[in-house]
């Protein structure tokens, strides 16, 4: 038996409200869930990203708490990556510009296919890429 997919995927920010404006409006992923001072959830294709401030999801639940999520947390930035057509990714790296948000790199893998990585604003490394570089 193995998992057979992500369901849900988080990254840890400093800033929610900066989180929600580049999430939702530089990517355009529509929000789903917030709790100030806490987190930001938005949906993603078939999945969920979910932005946490990490010393708000340290602190753990009350007794009897509704949701007892066991605490959690990160230090230092993490990365994902949003999953783009080679022209999507040409279409992303003008919409980045458009928006201020400098391209860090770009990589041509060895299976064929590339990607492009940028910064959230709490520094977290993101990507598109074409699935393809994972033999997708």
């Amino acid at each position: 038996m193995t998992p057979s997919a992500i369901l849900e995927s988080a990254l840890y920010v400093d800033d929610l409200d900066a989180a929600e404006h580049f999430y939702g409006g530089v990517l355009g992923l529509p929000v789903i869930a917030r709790v100030p001072g806490r987190h930001v959830f938005f949906r993603c294709g078939d999945g969920v990203l979910l932005l946490f401030v990490a010393e708000a999801t340290k602190v753990p639940p009350a007794p009897g708490a509704r949701f007892a999520v066991p605490p959690h947390g990160a230090t230092g930035p993490g990365h994902l990556c949003f999953a783009a057509t080679s022209a999507g990714i040409d279409a992303w790296r003008e919409r980045l510009a458009s928006a201020g948000v400098a391209v860090e790199a770009e990589i041509e893998w060895p299976r064929g296919g590339r990607s492009i990585y940028f910064r959230d604003p709490s520094g977290n490394s993101l990507e598109f890429a074409e699935p393809r570089i994972w033999g997708f």
